[in-house]
């Protein structure tokens, strides 16, 4: 953080990670964009964003930056330029991010940052924008952010904009870091991805079809590391992949089976224990914030 900060002037906001509990690649639009399928699961973990308003106008971003990537272009910085001139703010901010999530891991860890960044600041601002108009916003930004926007566990299609609200019963997740950076681009140009998947349904997932992850077997052979990872994690479950990313997860339906679990793993993996989520931690601070915020003399 630069400068000098007063910290009762900052207010902290949850990042939620998410993951992809499956991911079908089901067609191409004309315009060259995949169309997918994919179930969103935000987690009770994630990075922490850090927002002080600001009243001279300026958007800065604070602390470590995001390698190769300059602040003009830093995703949380867009977000606020975006919803700055949507609602015509006069006002400004600071910008810091505890980052817990792994880049390109596939939990989303940037598209969630952005989403805190336009929700927040919707209501520190008193911008008045509505949730559909903050994931229209997002949308511009990538097409993860309107789900961490809109705080559901969410049936995605489309490019991932298309979501369906879903109820998903408890459940704990073994998540693992491979320390490999996928890059989506170049994943998405592979010549061995499927790219014309059958369209599967809610009911198909309810029911256990296994659907897969279009991105799985591309990453397993091209990267030593993830395979390496996805053949400890199996002693303790049947692994999966995140998103595009190189981040992998075994889910577990209570918190001491997951426990155990990692316990099991040898040790120099890079593993940890999160909750699935029912709702948004985001949209909770939301709530508690606007409570204290009508609630104050």
């Amino acid at each position: 953080m630069s400068g000098a900060v007063s910290p009762s002037a900052w207010t902290l906001w949850p990042a939620p990670a998410k993951l992809n509990l499956f991911l079908r690649i089901t067609g191409r639009r004309d315009d060259g964009y995949h169309l997918l399928q994919t179930l969103f699961r935000v987690l009770e973990w994630g990075d922490t964003v850090r927002l002080r308003v600001r009243e001279d106008g300026e958007i800065r971003r604070h602390g470590p930056s995001v390698p190769g990537v300059e602040e003009a272009d830093d995703l949380t910085v867009r977000a606020a330029k975006s919803l700055q001139l949507a609602a015509n703010c006069p006002q400004g901010v600071d910008i810091v991010i505890d980052k817990r999530i792994p880049a390109g891991g596939g939990f989303g860890g940037g598209s969630s940052d952005a989403a805190t960044v336009l929700v927040a600041l919707n209501a520190l601002w008193g911008a008045g924008l509505g949730v559909d108009e903050l994931a229209d916003l997002g949308l511009r930004l990538g097409a993860d952010v309107p789900v961490f926007v809109r705080g559901e566990n969410a049936w995605a299609e489309g490019v991932g904009e298309r979501l369906s609200p879903v109820e998903l019963p408890p459940a704990w997740y073994v998540l693992a870091d491979p320390g490999v950076h996928a890059p989506t681009a170049t994943l998405f140009k592979a010549p061995e991805l499927t790219r014309d998947a059958p369209a599967a349904t809610i009911s198909d997932f309810v029911s256990g079809v296994p659907l897969g992850n279009a991105f799985e077997p591309v990453l397993r052979a091209r990267e030593p590391a993830i395979e390496a990872v996805f053949a400890v994690l199996s002693q303790i479950g049947s692994p999966r992949l995140t998103g595009s990313g190189s981040g992998c997860f075994v889910e577990f339906a209570t918190r001491e089976s997951a426990e155990a679990a990692l316990a099991a793993l040898p040790t120099g993996l890079r593993a940890w224990v999160a909750e699935g989520a029912q709702a948004s931690p985001l949209h909770r601070a939301l709530a508690d914030w606007t409570k204290q915020a009508t609630s104050a003399p």
